[in-house]
């Protein structure tokens, strides 16, 4: 298997699924001459052309509302976000069209779309660019949601869902596209609604999704040294959800943890923590531990920018929580 970035994954992806079907076609800020803003969608101008892969003004509401009446009568748009800061001047068209849309029409319309960009804190870019946002999208009937943090990952569940006849949010990390790993050369896909064992462990179950499960292998291979057995489960799929699959690792391990990027309120973290206390209740040996980012905005100041979000040493320490080592 080739060793390549999420960048090139992706890029494949798109490649493999705008050759397989012509009704897929990309659009976005800086999608097509710029080749991206991240070079995900690079040469693919050149191969497919407009209106395969079209430049948008910077116009958020405009273009996404394009791509969904698009996606309505037929054609499966790629909406790039150049981040998921933008993706609020859309909202409208995402939650009151593209998700009710086949509810509405009492399924006669379906709204096979794509949203996908970057999502989560960056570096440098202060509170109104650095933000994890994926809680509002995941609170909404009607949208399928996913996030992943290897290129075998991205790849495989963006070719799933360019396919799926649903409106799908892909969430990205500005700061993990250029890490590698290995992906297959024949043709995959990842179906949603399916968590991933990343290390398996039998004493404490660390979970999470996107950027943080690199830190949180880091953080397991930290309580490794400390005579901790940790398995790591990476979500994937955030709605749908793989109940059964969070369950089934506290079930051997008795403890959680749950580490997500995104602010401690309402957010998605702490509905998986609120679910494994509700239907592990029993098997628990202790509280369930949610590490976040805290809950203020994001400081453009480096050192701050780090100490508010989640981080090994603050993995660690709830894991020794949970475990009662401290």
């Amino acid at each position: 298997m080739a060793e390549i970035s999420i960048r090139d994954a992706l890029n494949q992806a798109l490649d493999e699924e705008m050759a397989r079907d012509e009704r897929v076609f990309i659009l976005g800020e800086e999608v097509g001459e710029y080749n991206g803003a991240y070079k995900v969608t690079r040469g693919l101008l050149d191969k497919y052309g407009v209106p395969r892969v079209l430049d948008t003004p910077i116009a958020e509401l405009g273009f996404t509302g394009l791509a969904v009446g698009a996606a309505t009568v037929g054609l499966r748009p790629v909406v790039e976000w150049m981040t998921f800061n933008f993706s609020l001047l859309a909202l409208d068209q995402v939650i009151n069209n593209a998700a009710k849309m086949r509810h509405m029409s009492g399924g006669q319309l379906s709204v096979p779309i794509v949203f996908r960009g970057p999502n989560g804190p960056a570096e440098y870019l202060s509170s109104q660019h650095s933000q994890a946002l994926q809680s509002l999208y995941v609170h909404v009937p009607g949208l399928k949601v996913a996030a992943y943090a290897t290129p075998y990952d991205a790849k495989g569940l963006l070719k799933t869902a360019i396919r799926d006849d649903n409106p799908v949010v892909l969430l990205e990390s500005e700061l993990a596209y250029a890490w590698t790993g290995e992906v297959p050369d024949e043709e995959y896909t990842i179906p949603l609604g399916k968590a991933d064992v990343k290390r398996e462990g039998s004493e404490v179950t660390l979970i999470t999704y996107s950027k943080p499960v690199r830190m949180v292998m880091e953080a397991a291979s930290e309580l490794e040294k400390l005579g901790v057995d940790a398995e790591v489960v990476d979500l994937r799929s955030l709605r749908p959800l793989d109940e059964e699959a969070i369950y089934a690792s506290v079930r051997k391990t008795n403890r959680a943890v749950v580490v997500d990027e995104s602010w401690p309120v309402a957010s998605f973290g702490s509905h998986v923590a609120w679910l494994i206390s509700r239907n592990c209740f029993d098997m628990l040996d202790a509280q369930v531990e949610l590490v976040s980012s805290e809950d203020v905005p994001m400081p453009y100041n480096h050192t701050l920018e780090l100490a508010v979000q989640p981080s090994v040493e603050k993995i660690v320490a709830a894991a020794k929580r949970v475990l009662y080592m401290e």
